[in-house]
């Protein structure tokens, strides 16, 4: 085990610390407790957390248990965060890292009701997913830096759906509105979250009344999309 030793002073901190790592820097496994409080268990390499390991923050009470790379969480693992009420710890993401953020495919709850399963890119989701909302609405479809963009669905808590277009979280383009409990179809044009126009009719049969499931036909496609459009939209 290694204690990073409390220097006297600020200005002798820096250089204690990093004398002390670099005495065992031949340690694959350790055990580190900064002048802080936060604590590291796991692999080292080069001075750096770097292989398996679990970091915890002793400010916020935050614990991140998994895969490192160069110092920063890079690979598969899990944040969780403690609970001040209960003092439990609470998962809050679940899945890939990468150069200390939320990328490739994991699972984020942002609170008990609300929950989101599917792609991300450099902390935001992106590409394709599904959102459970607080207020019981559920959207599976395409992302982009955060927002629903593509195609998607959306099922209301009332039991209506739509089906269509979406561009920076709002509707636009082509889409459908279910309304079941009338037995009515529209079908027609949004623009920014606006229906501008379009036609009202009644179901044909019972399976038209049924949840349409929207599948991913090309999961790889769907990410190489929204890789580039977030690199456009970055530069």
């Amino acid at each position: 085990m290694v204690w990073m030793k409390k220097a006297a002073s600020k200005k002798q901190q820096s250089s204690t610390t990093l004398m002390d790592v670099k005495s065992d820097q031949n340690l694959l496994q350790r055990t580190v407790l900064f002048p802080n409080g936060d604590k590291y268990t796991g692999e080292w390499l080069d001075n750096k957390k770097h292989g398996r390991g679990t970091q915890v923050w002793k400010k916020s009470g935050a614990v991140y248990s998994g895969e490192w790379k160069h110092g920063k969480p890079d690979g598969y693992g899990t944040y969780s965060v403690l609970l001040p009420e209960t003092k439990v710890y609470a998962t809050k993401y679940c899945g890939d890292w990468k150069n200390g953020q939320k990328h490739g495919n994991g699972t984020y709850v942002y609170s008990n009701s609300a929950v989101y399963e599917g792609l991300w890119i450099e902390d935001r989701r992106a590409g394709w997913g599904k959102m459970n909302y607080e207020n019981g609405d559920v959207y599976e479809g395409e992302w982009v830096k955060d927002k629903c963009h593509g195609r998607g669905i959306i099922r209301y808590a009332n039991g209506n759906w739509y089906e269509g277009g979406w561009r920076e979280g709002k509707k636009n383009g082509r889409g459908k509105v279910y309304f079941p409990d009338n037995g009515q179809l529209y079908e027609g044009l949004w623009v920014d979250g606006d229906a501008k126009c379009g036609t009202l009719s009644d179901f044909e049969g019972d399976e038209t009344a049924k949840f349409p499931q929207l599948q991913l036909v090309d999961a790889q496609s769907v990410l190489e999309e929204a890789l580039a459009t977030f690199g456009a939209e970055e530069q």
